[in-house]
């Protein structure tokens, strides 16, 4: 399983959004923080500026939806043109029902954890979401380190999807860069959220790559 980039806008210039998701064209996914200032303690942007973003994006876009009540928003976003729509454990209602209709609308469902949140609860319904993202900050802000006991989670997630022989993806964000990246994906990740790391290189291509390269030596 090949590692895919996702980086993460949070990081870009939001008077020029288009401009920065076409610097990273190489990417695999762009990565859409969607916050409402309820569920984390931060504002970004909604659904009239992500449908907007789909439209002009080279890339598929990748919502994480940091957002409470995303029973009721969540398929919104599938249906504004997200490839991959994910949404917290800790604030569905209806996570399987939720991801079922993510699916029906044509996106991939992912289910996000925060740092303290267990997945035991939710391995054995893992064959209905496409991937699981870990965080591995607090969620809400960009640029934080990134917490090294996230690694235990990533693993008994990886090795509960390879024990039941399913497709499902990892996902781990917060704190990616060239010094984490391989002990992420060592873990089971194989899908990387990087932001300030990116975007604050002086070629994003060349970061992208070099992640990329990182990541694919140790990814499972």
């Amino acid at each position: 399983m090949s590692a895919l980039i996702a980086p993460s806008i949070l990081s870009a210039d939001f008077a020029n959004l288009e401009r920065d998701l076409g610097a990273i064209s190489t990417a695999d996914y762009a990565h859409v923080d969607v916050m409402d200032n309820h569920f984390v303690p931060n504002l970004t942007l909604g659904l009239p500026v992500f449908e907007r973003l789909a439209q002009v994006s080279p890339v598929p876009l990748d919502a994480h939806l940091m957002i409470a009540d995303p029973d009721r928003w969540a398929p919104a976003y599938a249906e504004a043109g997200a490839a991959s729509v994910t949404f917290h454990a800790e604030a569905a209602t209806a996570p399987v029902r939720l991801a079922r209709e993510l699916r029906r609308s044509g996106a991939r469902a992912g289910l996000a954890l925060r740092p303290a949140t267990s997945v035991e609860p939710f391995l054995d319904l893992l064959g209905e979401f496409d991937m699981l993202l870990v965080m591995s900050v607090e969620p809400g802000f960009g640029g934080q380190s990134f917490i090294e006991g996230t690694l235990p989670k990533i693993r008994r997630i990886r090795d509960a999807v390879s024990e039941a022989g399913l497709d499902v993806w990892v996902q781990v964000d917060g704190g990616i860069s060239r010094a984490t990246i391989e002990r992420a994906a060592e873990a089971g990740a194989n899908v990387f959220v990087a932001g300030s790391a990116v975007y604050g290189a002086e070629s994003i291509p060349e970061e992208i790559a070099a992640l990329r390269a990182l990541a694919d030596q140790h990814t499972h």
